[in-house]
């Protein structure tokens, strides 16, 4: 059995924006909402895909339809007032960003509207959606993970690196998406892997680090950064303190690699960007969200940053090596 088929097997189980366009006449308005800032690489990045993406299929941005960039960090619990505000505007489609909350909020804002959401995790355990075959509803889209991600990617630090016996895992507070990543790799540690899940729900660096601090107290000890806030807002807190307190990490974006991360396992979420521009299309069209079922990424990959695991005192085996998408010298 592989390497990977043993571990599925294991694991089973205020707002500040800059606007674009705006709607004139019949022109259909799609509203893009983004989950961080305009100057941020990654979103930069995910949003020209999906115009790129969108432009291929004859969608021109100021003569057959407007479309509205809403850029900026929402803050905690402000994802409702921005989504009613949002659905105020009556938008054509609306295009929601790697962010579950915002989607869930979208959801509760409006029954009538289409709302794609990207990049969000588990998309039918958390209720967004009642089938993934025939969302049924006005929402459907593409996720990034399952809840058996969590388990997976604890499974993947042990082999890694065998030693560590306790994992902080990084998550935000009241995020049903990353609650369920961290079910899961609860589970998998429970079912003998060998380690122990210490859950650190925080939302601001000094939070984090207090988290990170108090844990590296104790031996052997390692991370997983899950995919989105706070691991995306506070990057270079989480890379830093790793380093640091030589703890190996692990991460559910791509992005911690090339600020010194030991590795990470993650979908390509700029290619689901670019996928779901064929779903505004069809919506735009004509078709209803029911008949557009929600999708997941159509590979993952795996890469390991042989310079950070220098700097951490490791040696990672040959054969684990062997079996990465990417490693970096």
């Amino acid at each position: 059995m592989r390497r990977r088929e043993f571990i599925a097997a294991l694991v089973g189980a205020a707002f500040p924006f800059s606007a674009g366009a705006q709607p004139s006449g019949k022109v259909p308005l799609v509203v893009y909402v983004a989950q961080g800032p305009e100057d941020d690489a990654d979103e930069r990045a995910r949003a020209a895909a999906f115009r790129t993406g969108f432009e291929k299929l004859g969608w021109m941005a100021g003569r057959n339809v407007s479309i509205e960039y809403r850029w900026g960090k929402i803050e905690w619990g402000k994802e409702r007032p921005v989504a009613s505000e949002i659905v105020s505007t009556d938008p054509s489609v609306i295009v929601a960003s790697s962010s579950t909350t915002m989607a869930e909020a979208l959801r509760d804002a409006t029954k009538s509207i289409p709302v794609v959401f990207v990049n969000v995790t588990d998309p039918l355990a958390i209720g967004l959606v009642n089938s993934m075959s025939r969302p049924e509803g006005n929402l459907t889209g593409f996720a990034d993970y399952q809840f058996s991600m969590g388990g997976y990617w604890l499974a993947v630090l042990k082999e890694a690196v065998p030693r560590v016996k306790r994992v902080l895992v990084i998550s935000a507070p009241g995020d049903f998406g990353q609650e369920g990543l961290l079910r899961a790799a609860s589970a998998v540690a429970a079912a003998g892997v060998g380690a122990k899940v210490v859950p650190a729900a925080v939302l601001t660096a000094a939070e984090l680090e207090k988290e990170i601090n108090a844990f590296a107290r104790e031996p052997n000890g390692g991370i997983i950064a899950l995919p989105g806030d706070p691991s995306r807002a506070h990057r270079d807190v989480i890379t830093t303190l790793a380093a640091r307190h030589r703890l190996p990490a692990i991460y559910g974006d791509r992005f911690a690699i090339a600020r010194g991360g030991l590795m990470s396992y993650d979908a390509d979420v700029v290619d689901l960007h670019r996928r779901a521009a064929f779903y505004v299309d069809r919506l735009l069209k004509g078709v209803k969200p029911s008949e557009l079922p929600v999708q997941l990424p159509t590979r993952y990959d795996l890469a390991v940053n042989l310079k950070a695991a220098k700097a951490l005192g490791l040696t990672i085996p040959l054969w684990f090596l062997a079996t990465a998408d990417e490693v970096i010298e």
